[in-house]
């Protein structure tokens, strides 16, 4: 089976509109009263590099599999509600639809976590390290 190539990019097109957003993150971010458990400003580019990783395998795996369609639409919404996120937090500075926008996504993201471990259990696992990351950032994001 061959992958499209636009949905073998997905997740970093998502990326890339999120990322547009935090251009200035570091210092908003660095301006913010924060809880002691936040993590260092220079960590979150690498961790979303890699979580943006495992999420298109875990689509690429799901993919694969027959029935696979409604999957990939909750994927492709949580996306999509991802890289708003960004937006509603550091380019507009809106806390509290920032917030409103983290818990839909975390739900979202255990949504497609739960589909694709039914498509394929390592689908589901590659998402585990994101929905952990997220949980994060809804905590995060609530305390700032």
């Amino acid at each position: 089976m061959h992958f499209p190539a636009k949905n073998r990019y997905l997740a970093y097109i998502a990326a890339a509109i999120g990322s547009v957003a935090s251009i200035n993150a570091a210092s908003f971010y660095a301006e913010l009263v924060q809880p002691s458990w936040a993590p260092p400003a220079w960590l979150f580019g690498p961790m979303w590099t890699t979580l943006y990783g495992l999420m298109g395998i875990a689509a690429w795996l799901a993919w694969r599999e027959p029935g696979a369609r409604p999957a990939l639409v909750v994927f492709a919404i949580q996306l999509a509600l991802n890289a708003l996120w960004s937006w509603l937090f550091f380019a507009w500075q809106l806390g509290a639809i920032a917030f409103i926008g983290v818990a839909a996504l975390w739900v979202l993201i255990l949504m497609t976590l739960v589909m694709f471990w039914r498509l394929k259990p390592l689908a589901g696992v590659l998402l585990a390290p994101y929905l952990a990351w997220v949980s994060l950032a809804c905590a995060l994001t609530w305390s700032v």
